[in-house]
């Protein structure tokens, strides 16, 4: 796995684990292991809960913002995710292959941040909780000039802000 993704992937499991929302606490009223609710997963609401339990990013096909049938199931688990968490607000960040000019990848990442947004907003998400950004090719995911490294970096990413 790329060192980068996995400096960024610990990066933010230790901002998650520094987020204002602490497990609950056990009232001390039972006793042994097991008193307290809390199950040590993700702390619902927060990044780690979306990437874990939802899904954070869909794919596009090369050169298209045409949402897929999968990542149509994706953004509907988001839009679910974020109706059950209303104080939660996202930025989504188009993503290219390093394939065509800069101008053309800002664009086209654009275009699929706007598609990803246009989707949740249309299964009832208010557009005020949602922001946009394109990155073009300029975050890469996965390092390499093949059809693997490329299907990878094509992509829009819901990220909790």
């Amino acid at each position: 796995m790329d060192p980068k993704l996995i400096a960024a992937l610990a990066a933010v499991a230790l901002l998650t684990a520094c987020a204002s929302h602490a497990p609950p606490q056990s009232t001390g009223t039972a006793t042994g292991s097991g008193a307290s609710a809390y199950t040590g997963g993700p702390v619902p609401g927060t990044e780690e809960d979306l990437v874990q339990n939802v899904g954070d990013r869909v794919f596009f096909a090369f050169d298209s913002s045409q949402l897929t049938a999968e990542a149509r199931g994706t953004l509907d688990r988001q839009a679910a995710w974020l109706q059950r968490y209303p104080q939660v607000r996202v930025r989504i960040a188009g993503n290219c292959d390093e394939r065509g000019t800069e101008e053309y990848n800002l664009a086209l990442g654009q275009r699929r941040a706007n598609a990803a947004r246009d989707y949740l907003v249309a299964r009832g998400v208010d557009a005020s909780r949602i922001s946009t950004i394109s990155y073009g090719k300029d975050r890469p995911v996965a390092l390499g000039s093949n059809e693997q490294s490329w299907a990878q970096n094509r992509t829009a990413i819901t990220s909790v802000i």
